[in-house]
């Protein structure tokens, strides 16, 4: 009886708004992070390294890339990080250039991403505008809100030029080929002072600040409202 009497509890006080805000933010950074390391796996197997093949990380399958620290923060702060796609640079002809190229190819797939997701808004808006807040098209309307938002979340934090993040990889193309490889050999370590600046919030202000610039820029070309997006994303 006791346990009947808890089950009952707990379903009067269940919040299923916010439950299924919860499953729109998980699904989202999935599909994110998926799409961010299968971009990086494409570029390094199009520029000749095979290793991500090989391993089997050419794949939309999410159990193949998740980092759960990483898939945590990217729903709880909106950025995070997945399972790193292995590259091995031996294979590359031009292996600074080229390993750029692979790192900037993350971020680029989800500022693209986030632009095909308010494109889809966008479409959404004209096809259905008088849909209710209780109605299917709305639940979509914030599961592809929530998704723009977190891609770009997603794509700017690893453009930032810290260890190991892909902004590192880009930036340090440019420096001598000696520094460049003696940052490689110490990145893991450099690693655990970009976890602690996020811990302690010292990114957030820069972060926002970016993530909101670049989905304004996106609004304009996709058609969307940009106050539309930010009042949404403030729901969810």
């Amino acid at each position: 009886m006791g346990k009947l009497n808890s089950l009952q509890n707990f379903l009067q006080h269940f919040d299923t708004g916010a439950f299924l805000m919860a499953v729109f933010s998980a699904a989202a950074a999935l599909f994110c992070l998926t799409v961010h390391e299968l971009s990086h796996g494409a570029a390094a197997y199009a520029l000749g390294d095979p290793t991500a093949k090989e391993e089997g990380r050419l794949t939309l399958n999410p159990i193949k890339h998740i980092d759960p620290l990483g898939l945590i923060l990217m729903i709880t702060a909106h950025v995070g990080w997945a399972k790193p796609v292995p590259v091995d640079m031996r294979y590359f002809k031009h292996p600074k250039r080229d390993m750029a190229l692979t790192a900037l190819a993350g971020p680029a797939s989800n500022f693209i991403l986030a632009w095909v997701f308010l494109l889809l808004c966008n479409l959404l808006g004209h096809l259905f505008p008088e849909a209710s807040l209780n109605s299917w098209v709305f639940a979509l309307f914030l599961f592809l809100v929530n998704a723009a938002v977190l891609s770009i979340g997603l794509g700017v934090f690893n453009l930032f030029p810290i260890p190991p993040l892909d902004g590192a990889k880009i930036l340090f193309a440019f420096l001598p080929d000696k520094l460049y490889y003696t940052i490689l050999k110490y990145e893991r370590y450099i690693m655990f002072l970009m976890l602690a600046l996020v811990w302690l919030g010292v990114l957030n202000k820069p972060l926002s600040f970016l993530i909101v610039y670049v989905l304004r820029g996106l609004c304009a070309v996709s058609g969307m409202d940009f106050e539309s997006v930010l009042f949404l994303f403030d729901i969810i």
